[in-house]
């Protein structure tokens, strides 16, 4: 195995990253940044191939993807030691990679890839019930929602997404909106507990999510900390006043 192991989700962007792949892999190789390829071919298989590469001796895992390879990638490793990971953003939504200035550009990327400073950053867990009842057990290495935002994450990732992230999940917002009913929360943060009617609860550890919803515009992923933020019970009409502020990070003044 390679110590540069390239982590391929060839369906991302509608499958454009599969069809670009061999050019990805030229230009990638023209700037000094070459090894193995490993291709999922299903959803959930990139973290076993993260974690197989990983084991196998690799140091450095360049996912090539969007915002689900790299949680699948960190759902993996998240025990190995001494292995690090770069982003190739390459999927609808870019979130991960705003908070640590990752160009989109393909050959920025590439170069941060090579030559961008490691950081040791924060991992959250979550347990949970998943849509068919069973309980589930997740890491995050971004942001992890209850609410609202759950019921559309699942709808984003159950249409296309040939207009791009943010037009998709904004779809996907306004499609779940319409028949939306908040729901009785109760939150528990640092021995402070809230509880009540709430819209939805995030807890980040990176700043973006949605498609560039600046949702924790503070946060930083190596500070021992989470971000909360819990969204009221907030009318129809004032979320959706409040909604464009989120991609400014100007939403956090609203009582």
């Amino acid at each position: 195995m390679s110590k540069t192991v390239f982590l391929v989700n060839p369906a991302s962007n509608n499958g454009a990253t599969g069809r670009r792949w061999p050019e990805i892999a030229r230009r990638a190789a023209t700037r000094g940044l070459e090894g193995d390829t490993l291709f999922s071919e299903g959803p959930g298989q990139l973290g076993a191939l993260a974690r197989d590469a990983a084991l196998a001796g690799a140091k450095l895992l360049v996912v090539v993807g969007g915002d689900g390879s790299v949680n699948e990638v960190a759902n993996g490793i998240h025990d190995v030691d001494d292995v690090e990971i770069a982003v190739i953003p390459r999927g609808t939504g870019w979130d991960f990679v705003r908070t640590y200035g990752i160009p989109h550009a393909l050959d920025g990327a590439i170069d941060v890839a090579l030559n961008g400073h490691a950081r040791v950053i924060d991992l959250g867990r979550a347990l949970y019930r998943a849509w068919d009842g069973s309980d589930g057990e997740s890491y995050f290495a971004n942001v992890a929602s209850a609410g609202m935002s759950g019921a559309i994450a699942k709808r984003a990732n159950e249409t296309t997404k040939a207009l791009g992230g943010k037009v998709s999940y904004l779809w996907a917002t306004f499609a779940v909106f319409s028949r939306w009913q908040n729901s009785e929360l109760r939150v528990s943060v640092d021995d402070e507990i809230r509880g009540g009617r709430m819209h939805d609860v995030v807890v980040a550890n990176g700043r973006c999510f949605g498609g560039g919803m600046k949702i924790c515009p503070d946060a930083e992923p190596d500070d021992g900390l989470f971000d909360v933020l819990t969204i009221g019970d907030l009318t129809k009409r004032d979320l959706l006043t409040t909604l464009p502020k989120t991609f400014w990070g100007k939403h956090l003044p609203h009582p």
